[in-house]
């Protein structure tokens, strides 16, 4: 049986994680996103998210898991190269905002605001419990970067084209980014919003779509049909770029590529895996809404620290 010693601590330091050492995360250049040590700063970013992500489902006893394995590289991307954003300063008027459309996957979310210094990792065992700010689905709380709630599948994106929208009326320089889940993309409400992105112009909003193929307790493809997704989203007047979304590089260029397009809305549609990480959680529906059981945590950590420290 693996002891828990073979993987970190669930307080172990990341070193691309000091943002008391380094001030504000910056936008990083692609070429800096690329830099092979940044990479693979990133991917053991990613190997602790994935810890943090079954530790705390596993300690709350239920939860999501599934969904948030799927969206790490993204989420890692995002808050350690892409957007700007400063843990001492949530308030900040400048920072680029992210919103969880798909707020199911809050432990991704939580795990990767933690390891970036905006509360104390510890704080992730609380998930769930009475009290805690970790609420199972996120609920805004500027105090630990959480930008908006949301659970309701479709509206986070609605206030993302909200706060797209109000940046360009405030004149401010920053910018908006919303992650959604394949199977959200069935409410009206979010063909509703990308029109109205498309309409407006909005050239300072990035969704991206967690396309793992899997939603609640079935697959995607036969609940109901969304391809071709890249085709969808061109016909409502986005920029499209499709991705894997688990290559970091991969990631890194299209997330560049987007801050770089004028005069409309862009959309990475990042094709993904549900359960990323753990062989029996990947491709498997039942880990939508499940934690794992303590001898299923012990197995995940054990295939997590086989990858690298």
């Amino acid at each position: 049986m693996a002891q828990e010693g073979t993987t970190p601590p669930l307080s172990a330091p990341v070193p691309f994680v000091s943002p008391a050492a380094i001030g504000p995360f910056p936008r990083r250049s692609l070429a800096e996103l690329l830099d092979a040590e940044t990479q693979a700063r990133l991917a053991a970013i990613c190997r602790q998210v994935r810890r943090h992500i079954l530790r705390m489902t596993a300690a709350a006893g239920s939860g999501h898991p599934g969904g948030s394995l799927s969206a790490v590289e993204i989420l890692t991307t995002l808050y350690f190269g892409i957007m700007r954003h400063d843990p001492t300063n949530p308030r900040w008027p400048l920072r680029d905002r992210f919103i969880l459309s798909k707020g199911h996957a809050a432990p991704a979310l939580y795990a990767v605001l933690a390891e970036a210094g905006y509360f104390p990792p510890e704080l992730l065992l609380t998930l769930r419990k009475l009290g805690s700010p970790l609420q199972g689905h996120v609920s805004y709380n500027l105090d630990i970067g959480v930008e908006a709630s949301s659970g309701s599948l479709g509206q986070g994106f609605s206030v993302g084209v909200g706060m797209a929208l109000a940046g360009r009326l405030d004149g401010l320089d920053y910018r908006v980014y919303v992650l959604l889940g394949d199977g959200e993309l069935d409410e009206g409400q979010v063909w509703e919003a990308a029109l109205a992105a498309a309409h407006y112009r909005l050239d300072n909003l990035t969704a991206i779509v967690d396309a793992n193929g899997i939603q609640n307790d079935d697959f995607v493809a036969r609940t109901l049909n969304l391809e071709p997704l890249p085709a969808k989203w061109a016909a409502f007047g986005w920029r499209v770029l499709e991705v894997d979304g688990h290559d970091l590089a991969e990631l890194a260029r299209a997330l560049d590529a987007a801050r770089a397009i004028r005069t409309r809305p862009a959309v990475v549609v990042a094709r993904t895996v549900k359960g990323k990480g753990v062989s029996f959680m990947e491709h498997n529906p039942e880990f939508h809404g499940r934690a794992p059981r303590p001898d299923e945590l012990e197995r995940a950590l054990a295939e997590l620290a086989e990858e690298g420290p």
